[in-house]
């Protein structure tokens, strides 16, 4: 399958995008810490939870996810720490 963007997984991790879990209160101590940090090429990696099997059965038209992919899920002060990071379109 041909597809218009492939996931690096040899880019790094550059920079916390938004506040820490720690300073959101969205930490549960050494485990569960969704974050959201921009890797080195540009692109995006999202730490939340799992919750593809939850969500695959009632999928929205349009919304397609391959079997490489997964939805996940973070709580939305962490998307909302990380505007202020992220570009406008």
């Amino acid at each position: 399958m041909i597809r218009g963007w492939e996931a690096d997984p040899s880019s790094p991790l550059l920079r916390r995008l938004g506040k820490s879990p720690t300073e959101l209160g969205t930490t549960g101590g050494e485990q569960g810490c969704p974050d959201i940090w921009e890797l080195e090429n540009g692109d995006i990696a999202v730490v939340g939870r799992d919750l593809t099997g939850s969500y695959l059965p009632n999928l929205p038209p349009g919304l397609v996810v391959a079997p490489d992919e997964r939805i996940v899920v973070i709580p939305r002060r962490t998307a909302a720490a990380a505007k202020v990071d992220l570009p406008d379109a």
